[in-house]
């Protein structure tokens, strides 16, 4: 790490102190949101943050290597989305331990990839709940950009859809619906589609 990244990391790490949320703080420790450190920051404040150093993927990477929320948020608000490599991203998702982190990172970060579908359509075949939040945070902001999936696509994520729905997990739970109301707003025939892939499951989800 060169001293300028060195630098700028020990200014960041420092001003959280000015923008701790104590009670924050406290009750995501007590979901069981765990870090070495977490100031409870608000992600609002962090972005303001974000836009003060732009775009920086040295900086990015050093920031996610510390065990400290608000750096790993930070890091995922900096990190260029054309040139992350899919080896940081695998790297990155191992490390999301938690809903908010998944959440984020396919809002601000993963979603911009230019693999982001691929990665999208892996995570929520994954039996492992952040991957699949995450998945499906991510298609919901694809199919929110107007990008339509090929018919493989549609098969793909109906039929995961179809399981996910019925989940044990509410997060995963939730994810489902908000990215299937995404799906059927691309058009009436998406909407007859997924009508029909997901009737079996006598949900009243449309």
């Amino acid at each position: 790490m060169n001293q300028e990244i060195n630098d700028k990391l020990k200014q960041i790490k420092q001003s959280f102190r000015l923008m701790m949320n104590g009670e924050a703080s406290r009750s995501m420790r007590q979901r069981g949101v765990d870090y070495k450190l977490n100031w409870g920051v608000p992600v609002p404040m962090l972005k303001d943050m974000a836009k003060e150093f732009g775009k920086d993927y040295a900086l990015a990477i050093e920031l996610w290597k510390e065990d400290i929320r608000e750096c790993k948020i930070l890091a995922i608000l900096i990190m260029p989305a054309d040139e992350m490599p899919p080896e940081i991203v695998d790297i990155w998702m191992e490390q999301t331990k938690n809903q908010e982190l998944a959440e984020i990172g396919a809002l601000y970060l993963y979603q911009y990839l230019d693999y982001a579908p691929v990665i999208a359509y892996e995570w929520i075949a994954k039996n492992a709940p952040i991957y699949q939040i995450c998945g499906y945070q991510i298609l919901a902001r694809l199919f929110m950009n107007g990008q339509e999936p090929n018919e493989r696509g549609i098969n793909e994520f109906l039929d995961q859809a179809s399981v996910d729905l019925l989940s044990d997990n509410s997060g995963v739970r939730h994810a489902v619906l908000s990215c299937v109301g995404k799906f059927v707003q691309l058009g009436d025939d998406y909407e007859i589609i997924a009508r029909n892939a997901l009737k079996p499951l006598n949900l009243n989800i449309f």
